[in-house]
């Protein structure tokens, strides 16, 4: 029998923690909830769990401390959770590492939906679901191995979050082939994009940075103008 996924809920409001625990518990989640930045850390460091519910807005460490001091050592799902319309809290979250943001106050209907989404991409992308059959491709010194879920360069483990992996992976999967931002944003995310919305480009902000892709001449992700953004072939 397989465990249900584990989901941590870290936010300063009780009745929010109560309402989001009660009903994803209704859902087949282990939940559990803590209250404070610093409480979080050490028990998404501790606990591993599947997911994290993050509110950006904590009592000591906040949201954004919280995701840029597990980052390194957790490579699980974050969601975070921002307020009403902030798009600079939204941004600032996806550039650390948080692989999905919602909007408060949190229909708990969308917020299951979101959860779903990402716990459902997570588990595609430990099967073969991509025009690639083999678990390995090679770009160069660039290798991605999808059997262990790990991207080496030159020889060197190159640390990903699990979205950062699957965004990867999306694009060498069709190396040499353009792939636009809405349909790159369709199969991360299981949404129409909207022009406002720069997840996909700071994915790709990100994975450069840990690649060492030069931003004004990648050789591994790289712009096509007015057709989006393309795997090099090493």
């Amino acid at each position: 029998m397989e465990h249900s996924p584990r989901i941590l809920v870290v936010d300063d409001d009780p009745d929010l923690c109560r309402l989001i625990t009660e009903y994803l518990s209704q859902h087949d989640f282990d939940i559990s909830s803590c209250h404070s930045g610093s409480d979080a850390i050490e028990r998404i460091l501790q606990e591993q769990p599947t997911l994290v519910i993050l509110d950006l807005m904590l009592p000591g460490v906040d949201g954004l401390g919280v995701c840029r001091e597990v980052r390194s050592d957790y490579n699980g799902l974050i969601l975070m959770l921002t307020a009403l319309d902030d798009q600079a809290d939204e941004i600032a979250g996806l550039e650390i590492g948080a692989d999905d943001y919602l909007t408060k106050p949190v229909s708990p209907r969308l917020l299951l939906a979101r959860i779903r989404t990402l716990l459902r991409r997570h588990g595609e992308s430990t099967e073969t679901t991509t025009a690639v059959d083999s678990p390995l491709i090679v770009l160069g010194h660039l290798e991605i191995d999808q059997a262990n879920r790990e991207v080496r360069l030159a020889d060197q483990v190159v640390p990903l979050t699990t979205t950062e992996f699957d965004f990867l992976w999306l694009l060498a999967s069709h190396s040499g082939k353009p792939l636009s931002r809405e349909t790159l944003h369709q199969n991360m995310y299981r949404l129409d994009l909207e022009p406002s919305d720069r997840r996909v480009d700071l994915l790709v902000s990100r994975l450069r940075k840990k690649l060492g892709d030069d931003t004004a001449q990648p050789h591994y992700i790289k712009t096509v103008r007015g057709r989006g953004y393309q795997m090099g072939t090493g």
